[in-house]
């Protein structure tokens, strides 16, 4: 009787304190207005309540829980059903910005109608939220890195643009008076692998490459396109964690980029600053948390921030210090209308979740991502009449298709799938699997007689390469990394074994990163591209195999010849990495992509802060190009040998031409300067080279001197 009660004197208080009015409830004030006043009225359990991803609800003032984490790297992830988009690295390989934000709009409406749905249940779990922990814009600086198929390349500049049309997407506009979703962009800073070191590598570049390459992207996300979180790295930082910096929060993105947003920790990262055997930083929970509280990292993902009231209590902590956090993380959440209820979206039907118009612009996006390598002899497109059979252990795997951090689609088209719809009855034998043989190469044959043309599904999964992958201890993988970026052995013999037998091999290779496949180029007629390309990959692939499509993806990384032109993975130097300090031919170069037409770039001026171009299109064909800007400083013996600083994707009916201008102004001319240790407009005499690819061969020059 006695709980009885208590219990209905607690809920007779709590309606009485719901039925007031405070200030931090009055929509006319601002935001910032508003969360000064909720602060006031806080306890410090409830104020740490708040600052832990799975925030914790305060009943008495109308307060709900709220979980702060939710995936969108190429879709609404980890939340049931969603349309699944290619992994960001064939994205960028679209080098269509335009098209990227219509893709995360489309996954910004469908995160809408998910998080609509929960919340009218009252469910406000993990993955159900308005702020998404997307996109991850670390550099992919070698290809063993496991992760960097999450990302949009090894380019800078590639990086940002690209970066910064998802956030567009993701948030909405900027005048809109409720913001869409929050974006995230992560992880600060420097952390590029590898990742079985991930909880104490100290990576320690120099202040040139931190500037030049590491940090560009970043950003251009939190000043130009005004992204709402910065997620930190779990790497330290010359000797800091990230989560801990003094240079990257305090100098670089509170001082010199005047962040406001809200800082997040990646999983459990505090615990790493103060854990044995990782960063071992600080001795315990409590002032791992006060030293992250004080860096400005306002919600933790993990438990550490449980131990604020002992840290406070124990003067390591200030309330104050506290507050001026959890002012972000209150008004974020107001912006967000979570607090208030509002949803300027609340009209969009549950129907566009993975709906027709949605897996259309999957199928567009994932045709944009395919990079012809190679179609000796025109192989490809295919005549339609042609007899080919379908090998290899991509060839109908949906799950390889969805990449990591992924959805799951109601429906998945793989290859096999494609050409079935458009053959019927085709002849498919696996082979092998990823790693292991499976059936007697002689078998293989024999399944095979009478058949010239076999299309070669090979390459990887994200069960290998990513995030905690695991090969199972095979030569080439080490938890998530890979230690050869070799194809693999089984099936390389296979494909030889086929050429032997006198196939014509079509290779279609399935991989988040760049591959080395010399042998590959001997033993096949053609090679496409294919990255994890979503639920409508299978499509895709079909239609550019048979000339539906006319491909036009360009490589967002360099492909090599083999491990040997890597430098060691540990060694964050950009000296010798990447299109823009490597020095060897590799195999393929950056931005290269071939097309079933052929086009020519012509008569290069610069006027009117534009760089322009004549671009005929010299093929029987129409045909998507993409025209690529990049900047060379000879008199710079140290920086890099071309970077890139503008590019156009245009669409071009054969036998016809179009102009191309690509602007410039004094951005384009942020170069390295030793004296004040940043990037800035750097007055000289500069090269500007247009073309097709980063191969010197593909690109006009026109000198140029540059003046502020």
């Amino acid at each position: 009787m006695r709980k009885a009660l208590l219990l209905t004197a607690a809920l007779f208080v709590c309606a009485i304190s719901l039925a007031q009015t405070y200030p931090f409830q009055d929509k006319s004030l601002s935001p910032e207005e508003r969360a000064e006043d909720l602060i006031s009225r806080l306890t410090i359990e409830e104020k740490t309540g708040l600052t832990i991803n799975a925030s914790q609800a305060v009943p008495r003032l109308g307060i709900k829980d709220y979980n702060w984490w939710n995936e969108a790297l190429h879709g609404v992830g980890r939340n049931g059903s969603a349309t699944t988009f290619p992994m960001p690295i064939g994205m960028a390989a679209s080098f269509d910005d335009e098209l990227l934000e219509d893709v995360f709009t489309a996954v910004s409406d469908e995160a809408r109608v998910k998080h609509r749905i929960a919340d009218q249940e009252g469910s406000h779990g993990i993955y159900q939220g308005l702020t998404f922990w997307t996109p991850n814009i670390n550099i992919f600086r070698d290809p063993r890195w496991g992760r960097g198929m999450e990302t949009y390349g090894e380019d800078p500049y590639l990086m940002g643009r690209m970066g910064m049309a998802v956030v567009r997407g993701l948030q909405g506009p900027d005048d809109s008076p409720v913001r869409k979703l929050q974006a995230c962009a992560k992880h600060f800073a420097v952390h590029s692998g590898p990742e079985p070191e991930r909880h104490r590598f100290d990576a320690r570049p120099a202040r040139r490459d931190l500037y030049e390459t590491y940090l560009p992207a970043f950003k251009d996300l939190v000043t130009k396109a005004g992204v709402e979180e910065v997620m930190t790295a779990y790497n330290s930082f010359e000797g800091q964690p990230c989560g801990a910096s003094d240079y990257l929060i305090d100098t670089v993105l509170y001082g010199k980029w005047g962040y406001k947003g809200v800082i997040i920790s990646d999983a459990w990262a505090v615990a790493d600053f103060f854990m044995e055997g990782r960063h071992e930083y600080v001795e315990d929970q409590a002032t791992a948390a006060a030293v992250a509280v004080k860096h400005g990292v306002d919600v933790e993902c993990g438990h550490a921030y449980q131990a604020i009231p002992e840290a406070i209590e124990r003067g390591l902590l200030t309330e104050a210090e506290l507050d001026r956090n959890l002012k972000r993380i209150i008004v974020s959440r107001i912006r967000l209308g979570e607090i208030d209820g509002l949803d300027p979206w609340s009209s969009l039907p549950e129907s566009i979740v993975e709906g027709p118009e949605h897996r259309a612009l999957a199928l567009k996006m994932a045709r944009e991502t395919m990079v012809l390598l190679q179609n000796r002899g025109g192989i490809l497109p295919l005549d339609p009449g042609v007899k080919v059979a379908l090998v290899g252990p991509n060839a109908d795997d949906a799950a390889m298709q969805w990449g990591n951090y992924n959805p799951i689609p109601k429906e998945t088209v793989t290859l096999l799938d494609a050409l079935k719809t458009r053959l019927g009855d085709v002849k498919y034998v696996k082979g092998c699997s990823h790693l292991e043989e499976e059936t007697p190469t002689e078998e293989v044959l024999k399944e095979l007689e009478g058949i010239e043309t076999v299309i070669f599904a090979s390459g990887i999964s994200s069960t290998y390469e990513g995030e905690m992958g695991d090969a199972g201890g095979f030569p080439g993988f080490m938890g998530g990394d890979r230690t050869s970026i070799e194809l693999p052995a089984v099936q390389r013999e296979l494909i030889k074994s086929l050429k032997e037998a006198g196939k014509k091999i079509i290779l279609v290779n399935f991989s988040g990163s760049a591959m080395a496949l010399v042998p590959e180029t001997g033993n096949c007629e053609a090679i496409l591209q294919a990255w994890y390309p979503g639920q409508e990959g299978g499509t895709a692939i079909t239609d550019v195999l048979f000339g539906d499509y006319n491909p036009s993806g360009k490589l967002p990384v360099t492909v090599y010849k083999d491990d040997s032109q890597l430098p060691p993975f540990v060694d964050y130097s950009m000296k010798g990495r990447t299109y823009r300090f490597f020095t060897d031919a590799p195999l393929y170069r950056f931005g290269y992509g071939l097309s079933y037409t052929s086009f020519k770039v012509r008569r290069m001026r610069i006027r009117d802060g534009k760089v322009v171009v004549k671009v005929k299109n010299t093929g029987k064909r129409d045909g998507d190009e993409v025209i690529q800007l990049y900047l060379t400083r000879p008199d710079d013996k140290e920086g890099p040998i071309r970077t890139l600083r503008g590019f156009k994707r245009v669409s071009i009916p054969a036998g016809k031409k179009v102009k191309v201008e690509i602007p410039i102004s004094d951005e384009t001319f942020l170069w390295w300067d030793e004296a004040s240790q940043d990037m800035v407009p750097q007055p000289g005499n500069y090269v500007l080279q247009v073309g097709t690819s980063s191969a010197p061969e593909d690109l006009l020059r026109r000198k140029f001197r540059f003046t502020t």
